[in-house]
């Protein structure tokens, strides 16, 4: 799962919190088959969503799923191996610190209007550098110790420059990568209060708007959504990509993300060919596997996904209001190294792999993906929590616990050790996890009450009210370059969710603490970025993953194969588990059924 703000044509996630993996919603009332008379005129290709879009707005968005990918592009897009290519830049020149973009010529957003240069100068300067705007990718743009901003100027119509304070190792990936905006359609409201004295930019473009007022740059615009059933997206007949003969891309018109609720829902669909394409989990792969030829359709097989699935548990020890976020009690037993420690020696991760994946998994011990150059293995170093329950409990005896004649464990003043752990309702594998979660505990005497919840009010808890004990999750891993999880890692970032800070517009916490180890990885995070020399480079990302090894900030579960089942009549897929099915989208096709 990729759920980064960076390169938004990568299909996947965004970088903060994603929990599409296990989220559903409401039961979806749409029906597919409607669409098939218009398929035989029309080229277009469905597949589902599991949950209804939040917003419209990029910028505020933290969440999967989310209407992005297909809408817009930045200067630069990744293929689906990560690899930088042209976008809405034709061309690059780097030097040092500093970077000069030549855009395409003729270049138009999807109701005709010029996309120039000053759109980028909007889009940088007055959204995503403006301090009353509360994003993530604010976060991964700061540079340095003084956590200072790139500056732009316009060279020509079509060249503009950025240039860093301070070395920027990975300066060109994020300057190319975030959406670009329209300046004609956002101008006046990040110009403009509500009678609140905020932004007016925080309440535009949300699920209400009409699609027509979307304004986008990508391959497609928005053209319909219809809350718990569908959205739809039609070819952006001003995009500027073109074939080899000068035929309009992409080649596929429309897309329709049905919005099903849950796995088993999309796959009976999928099985009954009313969508195009699945991603599938372990209890499907077998049932499919069996049905490729004669259902004519291909199982991908990207090898481990990017995403991180982990247990994490809220340690913010700040107040709000005179009360604290979390119980003092817990907050003391979650602030403890070594009973995270301990939790992490309890969890049987390869019963985990085992039974619920079905052995189409790998445990996962690191946040960096292992495909990415900057991953550490366990083999060179990196700390991992074998399965070891006597190892558990000795760590909880020696950090003041115990245990009553019941096998129950206490802290050290007699309180029961007893916890909920949230995840998104509807979920097999939620529920499976969590279900052996709250086994694995008793083991060791801990009880936890499993609590699956509506998707929405779990990211409200975890981006808003911060009242939460500890979490099933799944973030995107940051992709190929750590730095696209600095505000993930960062005490000051705008998700940094075990130990949150208000972001802008969020009523003030009292007494909320950084620890050492926080504040270091925070650090080493900002020295990664400088750090120009890969060798270097390396061995700093490489302290950062064996820091929070040591202190667990997240307990790392497994990794899912990347499984996407695609028709055959879908054609030029260049499947990854980086990109997933459709990162070449632009020259995909679909043949007559």
């Amino acid at each position: 799962m990729n759920f980064s703000p960076i390169f938004p044509s990568i299909w996947r996630k965004w970088l903060a919190v994603v929990l599409a993996l296990t989220s559903a919603i409401t039961l979806t009332s749409c029906n597919p088959t409607e669409f098939k008379s218009e398929a035989a005129q029309l080229p277009q290709l469905v597949s589902s969503i599991p949950a209804d879009p939040k917003t419209f707005n990029y910028v505020l968005s933290n969440e999967s799923p989310n209407i992005f990918g297909p809408i817009y592009e930045g200067l630069l897009t990744e293929n689906g191996v990560g690899e930088l290519e042209p976008s809405l830049a034709e061309s690059w020149q780097e030097e040092k610190q500093r970077i000069v973009f030549t855009l395409r010529k003729g270049l138009k957003w999807s109701d005709g209007q010029p996309l120039t240069v000053e759109d980028i100068l909007f889009t940088f300067n007055d959204v995503y550098f403006n301090e009353g705007i509360p994003t993530s990718i604010r976060d991964v743009m700061r540079i340095g110790k003084s956590r200072a901003l790139p500056k732009l100027k316009k060279l020509d119509d079509r060249r503009i420059e950025f240039t860093a304070p301070e070395p920027f190792a990975p300066f060109l990936r994020t300057a190319g990568g975030v959406a670009i905006l329209p300046e004609h359609a956002l101008r006046k409201s990040v110009t403009t209060k509500d009678r609140s004295g905020k932004l007016q930019f925080l309440s535009a473009w949300g699920t209400d708007t009409a699609p027509d007022k979307i304004i986008s740059n990508g391959p497609y615009k928005l053209e319909s959504y219809r809350p718990n059933e569908r959205v739809t997206f039609r070819r952006n007949p001003y995009y500027w990509r073109r074939d080899t003969q000068g035929n309009p891309q992409p080649y596929i018109q429309r897309l329709i993300w049905q919005i099903v609720d849950n796995r088993d829902t999309a796959l009976m669909q999928f099985r009954s060919q009313d969508l195009d394409l699945v991603e599938i989990g372990a209890a499907s792969f077998s049932l499919l596997k069996h049905e490729e030829e004669r259902g004519k359709f291909n199982i991908y097989n990207g090898g481990p996904d990017p995403g991180s699935i982990y247990i994490g548990f809220n340690q913010n020890k700040g107040s709000r209001n005179g009360r604290p976020l979390v119980d003092p009690i817990k907050s003391r037993w979650f602030n403890t190294v070594a009973f995270r420690q301990a939790v992490a020696y309890a969890i049987d991760r390869p019963r985990m792999i085992n039974n619920i994946l079905r052995g189409l998994g790998e445990l996962q011990n690191s946040s960096i993906w292992e495909g990415s150059p900057y991953y550490l293995s366990p083999e060179k170093g990196l700390k991992v929590y074998d399965y070891n329950p006597q190892k558990a409990k000795e760590l909880l005896l020696g950090a003041g616990f115990k245990y009553n004649n019941k096998k129950q464990l206490l802290d050290a003043d007699g309180n029961l050790v007893r916890f909920s752990l949230m995840s998104s309702a509807g979920s097999k594998l939620g529920d499976a996890v969590g279900s052996q979660f709250k086994q694995d505990m008793a083991k060791i005497g801990i009880q936890v009450d499993f609590q699956p919840i509506d998707f929405g009010v779990l990211v409200d808890k975890l981006g808003n009210s911060f009242d939460w004990e500890a979490v099933f999750g799944a973030t995107s891993g940051g992709g190929i370059d750590p730095n696209g999880s600095a505000n993930f890692w960062s005490p000051d970032g705008e998700f940094h969710p075990f130990n949150q800070k208000p972001t802008a517009g969020q009523p003030p916490i009292q007494g909320r603490e950084v620890a050492p180890w926080e504040a270091e990885i925070g650090r080493l995070y900002i020295e990664g970025a400088q750090e120009l020399d890969e060798t270097k480079r390396k061995a700093i990302y490489a302290k950062t993953q064996q820091i929070a090894q040591e202190y667990l900030p997240y307990i790392h579960l497994f990794t899912p194969l990347s499984l996407t089942a695609v028709r055959d009549r879908v054609q030029g897929v260049k499947y990854s588990a980086y990109g997933g099915a459709l990162w070449n989208l632009y020259e995909i096709k679909v043949a007559a059924e």
